[in-house]
């Protein structure tokens, strides 16, 4: 079951959400509540590991320098500039903290819908475009936090996985427009990645279209070869070969 349809049915006003993707910011009965520039990194932080932590390993995750004092000085007034704006989802004791249970991540939500697609256990409102954030691909940009990046990284792979499972199941649908949207959206961010390449060339070829087919593989095979100095795998290239019609010269 999905972990998030099992909590109990609330209405979205009731929602209290942390939004990473074009944030951090928060929104709660409707209300969009702007983060304290010297809390957003703690919020960011706790909102990506969701369980508990420990002050002391909060505090020096996002204050490595100036000494363990210093670090949790930041720490209390992180905390308390959330408190001073009504962003009470912080729930917090002497010795660990951590986001309350009821709290929504954005992340998280877009790491679940993905995950329905990468298994092939969509859900029947998970096809629609509109579930893709504009930066799904390049989460809390400009942060370089080593935990930040670590969870950037992850969370690109899932969504470049998830973006061509996607655009799968909109072809097997005949949604043939969608699918190659989806596939260009994959390309375009990671053009070296071959699975991408190829659910591009399949979601192309499943409406008939094999010269547009034809002219992504040519340009494909033209920039790995520039880049990295091999060709295509055999499967796409037997693939843009099947599915190549015969040339047969008109006379005039």
């Amino acid at each position: 079951m999905d972990p998030l349809s099992a909590k109990p049915a609330r209405h979205a006003g009731d929602v209290t959400e942390v939004h990473l993707f074009e944030g951090p910011y928060v929104t709660t009965r409707g209300e969009r509540l702007t983060v304290p520039q010297g809390s957003k990194r703690l919020l960011a932080f706790l909102a990506l590991r969701r369980g508990r932590v420990t002050r002391a390993y909060a505090a020096g995750a996002l204050w490595p320098l100036g000494g363990d004092n210093r670090a949790a000085g930041n720490l209390r007034s992180a905390l308390w500039r959330l408190r001073r704006v009504g962003i009470d989802v912080v729930v917090a004791d002497k010795w660990s903290l951590g986001l309350a249970d009821e709290v929504v991540v954005d992340v998280e939500r877009l790491g679940e819908w993905a995950r329905r697609l990468i298994n092939g256990a969509r859900h029947a409102d998970d096809l629609s475009l509109t579930h893709i954030p504009p930066d799904a691909l390049d989460l809390l940009p400009g942060w370089y936090d080593d935990w930040a990046i670590i969870e950037r990284e992850r969370m690109r792979q899932r969504m470049l996985h998830a973006m061509e499972a996607l655009s799968r199941h909109l072809t097997v649908l005949c949604h043939h427009a969608e699918a190659v949207e989806v596939a260009i959206s994959a390309v375009a961010a990671e053009p070296l990645r071959e699975t991408a390449q190829l659910t591009l060339l399949e979601a192309h070829l499943s409406q008939g279209n094999w010269a547009e087919a034809d002219r992504s593989f040519d340009a494909f095979r033209s920039l790995i070869r520039r880049e990295l100095g091999v060709n295509p795998s055999d499967e796409l290239s037997r693939m843009i070969a099947a599915a190549r019609p015969e040339r047969v010269a008109v006379s005039r």
